[in-house]
């Protein structure tokens, strides 16, 4: 979907973009999975959007604030705060559509 009207929007949706890394990566055990993941925040053409990747299922993107970086995967919106995207890694259940962050070439799934 188009990154401005999946932004302007409120229904989960599945993007692809460009963006500079605006802060350092955090680490934490999510709340569902009980896995590891990464967060961190970007700039994108729309906006602020915050990057959650589940590091127990993909490799750990060792991004650092400037970088550019191509991310494909599902924007959800919290009314609190910037929209997230998530499912940046593939399914390892084959369920679920997968996506990927690409970093100097490099691709993170």
């Amino acid at each position: 979907m188009d990154l401005a009207a999946a932004y302007a929007g409120t229904a989960p949706a599945w993007v692809d973009f460009t963006a500079t890394v605006a802060s350092s990566p955090r680490f934490f055990y999510g709340s569902r999975t009980h896995a590891m993941h990464e967060a961190f925040d970007v700039r994108s053409s729309v906006g602020r959007l915050e990057i959650v990747d589940n590091v127990a299922i993909a490799p750990r993107c060792p991004v650092r604030t400037g970088d550019r970086i191509e991310v494909c995967g599902e924007m959800v919106h919290d009314p609190r705060r910037p929209p997230v995207v998530h499912w940046t890694h593939h399914d390892p259940a084959g369920r679920h559509l997968g996506g990927f962050i690409r970093l100097g070439g490099r691709v993170y799934a």
